[in-house]
């Protein structure tokens, strides 16, 4: 998938940090992704990453639940039932 992005937002970024436009370009990318990720892609993401430290589940909705709360989706509190649903619908 080719995403394209506003060249001087590219251009400025490679400006300011020194980064080859290049990769400016896929720092951009990065961010932008970041800031697309929906809730559910980000509890499905973060529920995936979590069991593989071996966490249990009891362990990772609070921790789920907490982090929700610093992301920039507006995102109403979810209760570990509503994180389950999430990831087993």
């Amino acid at each position: 998938m080719h995403e394209s992005y506003p060249q001087d937002l590219v251009r400025h970024i490679a400006a300011s940090t020194g980064l080859p436009e290049g990769t400016a370009k896929r720092v951009v990318a990065d961010i932008a992704a970041y800031f697309a990720e929906t809730v559910e892609e980000f509890v499905c993401r973060r529920h995936e990453e979590l069991k593989r430290k071996q966490l249990r589940n009891d362990e990772i909705w609070p921790r789920i639940a907490a982090e929700i709360g610093a992301r920039r989706f507006g995102a109403p509190e979810l209760s570990g039932r509503q994180l389950r649903r999430i990831v087993y619908s």
